[in-house]
């Protein structure tokens, strides 16, 4: 498995979440992006470099974006931001640029 980082907003987003059954569904969303960080598919043009996991839970489409560092013989595994799909680019835009 890979080492795995949090920005700030994924922190805040993860940290709020109360119900017990996202939290979990999260954990393993986390857990497959640690084991195989190449399967997602990069995103292109504003938001080249990020990779994006899709989930659904109860009915809501949510988003994990990462991007994956290279560091000193290693590669890091960057949690940038999650959250609900609707309006998630944009907000991740917002965050990047």
């Amino acid at each position: 498995m890979y080492p795995i980082a949090f920005l700030p907003p994924a922190e805040r987003y993860f940290k709020k979440i109360r119900e017990r059954g996202l939290k979990d569904a999260f954990y393993k969303v986390i857990k497959e992006i640690r084991q195989a960080p190449f399967k997602d598919i990069p995103k292109k043009g504003d938001l080249l470099g990020i990779y994006g996991y899709d989930m659904n839970y109860r009915g809501v489409k949510y988003e994990v974006a990462y991007r994956i560092a290279e560091r000193e013989d290693d590669i890091v595994v960057v949690v940038v931001m999650a959250g609900t799909r609707e309006n998630f680019h944009e907000q991740l835009k917002n965050y990047l640029f």
